[in-house]
């Protein structure tokens, strides 16, 4: 019999994926049936962690517990209970994944336990590798690849979703109290946390987030720039990811950054145009 502990997830990836509904799970579909398989129960195991920190239903008490107890799990010293951690264990073996990695996904998940302070934009960086860097970087191993320039490609990526994610993100997260703006940049520009946190930045608002979406740019090009082309088939589903979010990007440009009226998305059909295009490609 299972036994009820808050922290330990039962359900199956299958589930997991199926309640979240991102643009991640999306683009596991341009995937060959195993490794979508693979990259579902990954994406599931980020998703659970994730959630430790994020989910106001666990006490302070269940999320330490929920990291030891994956910590213990990706190190092969704990039991998994069922479901997707039953699958994740599995996969992990199978695959000869990076354990190193799966930590650093883990251990940035756990620094979101707390609003953090970004001083410099290196320390944003450092933690844009924890939470996707290290994700594509595993990813990779699940799709495929024979060159180690793709590696760099993973790794550019990462900082460049991340980047736009927080950018998206401004207003959600200055409504739990987080900035993740370096605030070196908000000095530089004359913008204040506490008018970010209160839905009123100033007027160098719009040239900040210009400048922080630059960045952004830079990432996309050195991961386009570093992706051999003969590793290009195997990372479509990343591809897609890059399209997605650039595209969600040049949107939030075009409108001037209006993060705190709106949440900027693709359309159904924009979305269905670049799963076909990179299904097909």
């Amino acid at each position: 019999m299972i036994r009820e502990i808050t922290f330990r997830i039962t359900k199956t990836s299958d589930e997991i994926v199926a309640d979240a509904g991102s643009n991640l799970a999306f683009a596991l579909a341009v995937l060959p049936k195993e490794k979508r398989r693979d990259m579902q129960i990954f994406y599931a195991f980020c998703r659970v962690v994730d959630d430790l920190a994020d989910d106001p239903g666990y006490s302070d008490e269940d999320r330490k517990a929920g990291f030891n107890s994956w910590r213990e799990l990706v190190e092969g010293k704990g039991e998994p209970l069922a479901g997707v951690e039953t699958e994740f264990c599995e996969m992990v073996v199978k695959r000869d994944l990076s354990r190193s990695m799966l930590l650093e996904v883990i251990n940035g998940c756990e620094s979101d336990l707390e609003p953090q302070t970004f001083t410099t934009f290196e320390d944003l960086r450092q933690y844009c590798f924890l939470v996707a860097s290290a994700v594509g970087l595993v990813s990779i191993e699940l799709f495929g690849y024979t060159q180690p320039e793709t590696r760099t490609y993973a790794e550019n990526l990462g900082y460049a979703l991340q980047l736009t994610n927080i950018l998206r993100d401004v207003a959600e997260d200055a409504g739990e109290g987080r900035i993740y703006l370096p605030a070196e940049d908000l000095e530089r520009f004359g913008v204040t946390a506490e008018g970010i946190l209160a839905f009123k930045p100033e007027a160098g608002f719009l040239d900040l987030m210009k400048f922080e979406a630059a960045r952004a740019d830079d990432y996309y090009e050195k991961a386009v720039a570093a992706l051999p082309e003969v590793d290009r088939p195997a990372m479509r589903s990343a591809e897609l990811m890059r399209a997605i979010y650039r595209r969600i990007l040049a949107r939030m440009r075009a409108d001037n950054f209006n993060v705190f009226e709106k949440r900027y998305r693709l359309s159904k059909v924009r979305m269905l145009w670049e799963f076909l295009m990179h299904k097909f490609s």
